[in-house]
């Protein structure tokens, strides 16, 4: 590869994937436009290119940044920019100091993504990018194999979504479903028992026994709603976890990262 390239100019067109990272909607149109993503922080661009399977478009860092971070090899450029001129780019004081632009891929069949799976999830309505990120960062912890989502939880590959993930959202595989409850036919084809995760379940998680269960696909909603009418009466199980008076739910990826530690 080349060697890193110094850019001093906030305008230069070769650094335009990753100006106004501080405007969301905007975002998601040029990302959507370009087919591309954007991962933020050294830690999640050390896993992005310690995975090196997926195709990276260019990194931006700044000199320390340079140092730190294993880009000898890369074929993809390297272009170096001291803070400010990073800060003038991308809208906003980026402390972390490193940005890279991946190729999005395309859409993978959800079905088969869990074929032959023994757990994976179920997002329903999952809006915020945070919880999002969090999600994948605790799937990839206790083994989750695939992340299915419906049509209106967000975009895992957003760039708060990554950066929270710490990059574990490039490891654990995910696809669309169809809107949610008829999607979860996918599951039932696949041999997995539905397992809804909701405060208001008849079954406590801890009666559950993994070996009898067999493969399962734990449902998860976002925080306040929760899973829908619909999808809870279309689950195999409801079940809750038990928690002591006062305290009537957790955060949801809190909330799944046990059930995924008593189920995997």
């Amino acid at each position: 590869m080349a060697d890193p390239t110094p850019v001093d100019d906030a305008a230069d067109p070769r650094l335009a994937e990753y100006a106004g990272l501080n405007d969301p909607a905007g975002r998601r149109r040029t990302e959507a436009r370009g087919g591309f993503f954007i991962v933020e922080g050294a830690l999640a661009i050390e896993r992005l290119l310690a995975l090196g399977t997926w195709p990276v478009r260019s990194v931006l860092v700044t000199p320390k940044m340079a140092a730190r971070l294993p880009t000898h090899g890369l074929e993809a450029p390297v272009y170096v920019a001291a803070p400010e001129v990073l800060e003038q780019v991308v809208g906003f004081d980026l402390h972390r100091g490193a940005v890279a632009s991946v190729t999005r891929p395309p859409p993978r069949d959800p079905a088969e993504l869990v074929a032959g799976t023994r757990l994976v999830a179920v997002l329903e309505g999952v809006n915020d990018h945070e919880n999002l990120g969090a999600l994948f960062r605790n799937a990839a912890a206790f083994g989750v194999e695939a992340m299915l989502l419906d049509p209106t939880t967000a975009d895992p590959l957003y760039r708060r979504s990554v950066r929270v993930s710490m990059g574990h959202v490039l490891a654990v595989p995910f696809a669309r479903l169809p809107s949610l409850p008829d999607g979860l036919a996918v599951l039932r084809a696949a041999g997995l028992t539905t397992v809804a995760l909701t405060p208001a379940g008849p079954v406590p998680l801890r009666s559950l026994d993994p070996a009898e269960l067999g493969p399962a696909a734990v449902l998860l909603g976002a925080e306040g709603p929760g899973l829908s009418p619909a999808v809870l009466d279309a689950a195999d199980c409801r079940v809750h976890i038990p928690m002591q008076p006062g305290v009537d739910s957790l955060n949801v990826a809190t909330a799944a990262a046990i059930a995924w530690h008593h189920l995997g």
